[in-house]
């Protein structure tokens, strides 16, 4: 009885090659077991090889035409935050109403995304982002963001070794051996640790930087070099273990001590986040230039602004003979895997936030706190009111 009453709505991911969704045929039954009424877009869940039948046969409504979704749903569930959607010529915002609910990843900290933000207050939707679900062990089942920085810190490393005009491990050959690359992994988070085992796994020699005590510690279980960096913990470490953004000072001693270390790496691999709020330039453009020709760096933070000053969202660029990759949807590359872990963290949230049919904001409750990003007309989310200068 617990969604009785409630419409909950999946469209079809409109971002370029994203071919994730927001529920698969067991969460959605999950839901209309309990009464809720699930409308998915027809063919939604194609990209990641769960066909119309299939939602149609746990009770799911297929929806031909997107607007409808839009205009039937009391609760919207994407996994990227809303875009221009070119086939019907309209904005996923534009499509909204007011008092619907949006439980998505929003990134509102990014400035790609204050200008929907903005959009979504202006049309007083209730808007909710997984990327600040916060470190706590009731929180660990909805943690959509580690799920995806799994995903993302192992396929970063594919893709940046496909994009290296050299071999990973070493090679011995008639002519002669060639050596290892050099892999850097700034950031020891989840996707940083998964980084680092993969590229482990290719054969390169393996360098691992973190501001924080025990993800240095980490960085070493899992065999890759440490790069040393003294910071005062107080200033390094946040809530629930989170890296905080570094005095100007402390930054600029980060990036000293990096310097060397970028110039001598073949992948660089940046991963350094600070949830909900705009990730912290580590690299910068000085520090490209300095680089090998030929290096690789894959900007996984790049949703939330990128570690590197010269990062274009959604882009692959060569710069200094340095390819710069800027995917923001490293996750929808393995859609299979992704969408089975995002699926089921959204519909633990959903099952958070939902009491006996009714929408609760208990903002006694953080995880609530923490992820609301618009209500009432307001931006209230403390990350993308920092980054916005509100």
């Amino acid at each position: 009885m617990n969604f009785q009453g409630l419409t909950f709505g999946v469209p079809k991911e409109i971002l370029a090659d994203e071919k994730r969704v927001a529920a698969i045929p067991d969460t959605v039954k999950k839901l209309t077991s309990k009464n809720a009424t699930v409308l998915i877009e027809n063919g939604a869940g194609i990209g990641s090889y769960y066909s119309d039948d299939e939602y149609r046969s746990v009770d799911a409504e297929i929806v031909e035409n997107t607007e409808d979704i839009f205009k039937r749903s009391d609760i919207l569930l994407k996994v990227k935050e809303p875009h221009f959607n070119e086939k019907i010529g309209k904005h996923e915002v534009d499509m909204m109403r007011e008092g619907q609910y949006l439980i998505s990843f929003i990134h509102p900290a990014n400035p790609g995304n204050h200008t929907m933000v903005r959009a979504l207050a202006a049309k007083g939707v209730i808007s909710l982002t997984l990327d600040s679900i916060p470190r706590i062990s009731r929180a660990q089942s909805m943690d959509a963001l580690t799920s995806m920085s799994i995903v993302a810190g192992y396929k970063g490393v594919l893709m940046a070794a496909h994009k290296l005009p050299r071999f990973m491990p070493i090679i011995g050959t008639a002519s002669g051996v060639l050596p290892p690359s050099n892999v850097l992994v700034i950031g020891a988070g989840v996707a940083g640790l998964q980084a680092i085992a993969t590229a482990k796994s290719l054969g390169a020699v393996v360098y691992g930087f973190d501001i924080r005590r025990e993800a240095c510690q980490q960085v070493k279980s899992v065999g890759a070099k440490l790069i040393d960096f003294e910071v005062l913990q107080e200033l390094a470490v946040g809530e629930g273990g989170y890296a905080k953004k570094l005095p100007d000072e402390w930054l600029n001693k980060e990036r000293e001590i990096l310097y060397d270390h970028v110039k001598k790496a073949d992948i660089l691999i940046l991963s350094a986040l600070i949830p909900g709020k705009l990730a912290p330039i580590l690299v910068t453009d000085n520090m490209v230039q300095s680089m090998k020709s030929g290096s690789v760096i894959v900007d996984i933070a790049v949703d939330q602004g990128g570690n590197c000053e010269i990062t274009e969202a959604g882009k692959i660029r060569e710069k200094y003979d340095v390819s710069i990759m800027g995917i923001q949807n490293i996750p929808g590359t393995v859609p299979m895997s992704s969408t089975w872990m995002f699926a089921n963290n959204i519909y633990n949230f959903v099952d958070n936030l939902i009491q006996e049919g009714t929408v609760s904001f208990d903002m006694e409750d953080e995880i609530i706190a923490h992820c609301l990003v618009t209500r009432g007309g307001e931006i209230v989310h403390a990350g993308a009111r920092e980054a916005m200068g509100i």
